[in-house]
């Protein structure tokens, strides 16, 4: 066999293992599991985000805040893709960034998430007992103390809670007020603070008492607060969690 046939060859296999190492990388990074080495990396609002060289491509994945440089190895399973990310305390947009409830680094776990409620499923992907950053608080979390829900008046021009759910098709991509009080707060998640509000209209039952808000107002347990909004209907986070009505990225004032 001579030189040249062997070059030949060469030519061929080559760029065939690479494409076939390109489509493992890309079809572990779709099962949202990869690993490599950190290329880059940054911290920010609670979160750090790693630049990870699979040695087919360069994937962004980010996990609550942890220890972490440039040349670690890093290992990502069950993460939720983040498509068109944009970071608003880094000032910069992704492509795409996978979000996970923790990363491998050099054999350690780093970036556990937030608990899941006792009793609550698996999710996709990962252990029954976290909850892939990005996520908002569940509601009715056991444990959550509860919040006196007496004397709250109705925003001047506003809706109840109740009102809200039960006129959702119609209210949709307009404007609402309402007033309640802050039952469950998660702050940066996203780069949002995350509040449910509950007015003492509605029932558990029927799942029309509790109302999701994101807005960068800080706000705490037990907070009266007036929300001004966009309603948004079927808004869907991913990991088979979608909430039925929610205020994104509304103005609130805490009284």
């Amino acid at each position: 066999m001579n030189m040249k046939y062997l070059l030949l060859i060469g030519c061929l296999i080559l760029p065939l293992r690479f494409a076939r190492a390109a489509d493992a990388d890309s079809a572990a990074a779709a099962e949202g599991s990869f690993s490599g080495k950190v290329v880059e990396t940054m911290s920010t609002a609670g979160y750090t985000y790693v630049l990870v060289d699979t040695g087919g491509k360069k994937i962004w994945a980010a996990a609550t805040q942890f220890a972490v440089k440039v040349g670690d190895t890093a290992s990502v399973a069950g993460a939720m893709p983040m498509a068109n990310f944009h970071s608003k305390t880094l000032n910069r947009d992704f492509d795409v960034v996978y979000f996970t409830g923790g990363i491998t680094v050099n054999g350690g776990v780093a970036g556990a998430a937030p608990t899941l409620p006792p009793g609550h499923p698996a999710l996709p992907g990962g252990a029954a007992s976290v909850l892939p950053p990005g996520h908002p608080s569940l509601p009715n979390q056991s444990g959550s103390p509860k919040v006196d829900l007496t004397g709250i008046k109705r925003a001047d021009g506003g809706k109840t809670i109740q009102e809200i759910f039960a006129a959702k098709a119609k209210l949709a991509g307009k404007s609402v007020a309402v007033r309640g009080k802050v039952v469950k707060y998660n702050s940066m998640v996203m780069e949002k603070n995350w509040l449910h509000i509950q007015d003492g209209s509605g029932s558990a039952e029927k799942s029309d008492n509790d109302l999701t808000i994101t807005t960068t107002t800080p706000a705490k347990l037990g907070d009266t607060v007036l929300v001004t909004g966009i309603v948004s209907t079927d808004k869907d986070f991913g990991a088979g969690y979608k909430y039925n009505v929610i205020l994104d990225d509304a103005k609130v004032t805490v009284e």
